[in-house]
């Protein structure tokens, strides 16, 4: 039986650092201010997948510590459709701008970048409730 056609699936995290996050300036298009994270990998698991793809382009050590949410949207990335699975997570390092990072920031959620690429101020607004109220995404269908 031939394999489906799916969307390709990334792995995002938000790593706090303190009471900050880390986020990366894109080296790739589409440019902006973005989640740590990439595709995953055949052979990981998305959680592996996550912590590779962190360690990658923020040089950080993450202990993930929820899942935020699954960001399926067909129009999320210009690129053509992807599935994101996106975490939060502690991070442990020195932050540094590695791999697909052009640049890298700590930033609360009151002082954000801009602009962010992808549907990520979606995802940090999220986030946000996520920190208020210890709730994740709830399924929109949308």
């Amino acid at each position: 039986m031939p394999r489906p056609v799916c969307p390709p699936i990334a792995a995002d995290v938000i790593a706090e650092l303190g009471d900050r996050i880390v986020l990366i300036d894109r080296k790739n298009e589409p440019h902006g201010w973005a989640i740590p994270g990439g595709f995953v990998d055949f052979g990981e698991t998305v959680e592996q997948a996550a912590i590779r793809e962190a360690r990658e382009e923020t040089s950080l050590e993450v202990e993930l510590r929820a899942l935020l949410g699954i960001y399926s949207r067909p129009d999320r990335d210009p690129r053509g459709q992807t599935i994101s699975v996106v975490y939060v997570a502690r991070g442990r390092g020195r932050p540094e701008a590695a791999d697909d990072a052009k640049a890298l920031a700590l930033f609360t959620l009151d002082t954000l970048p801009s602009p962010l690429a992808f549907d990520h101020a979606e995802i940090l607004r999220d986030y946000e409730q996520f920190l208020k109220t210890g709730k994740v995404q709830s399924p929109r269908g949308d």
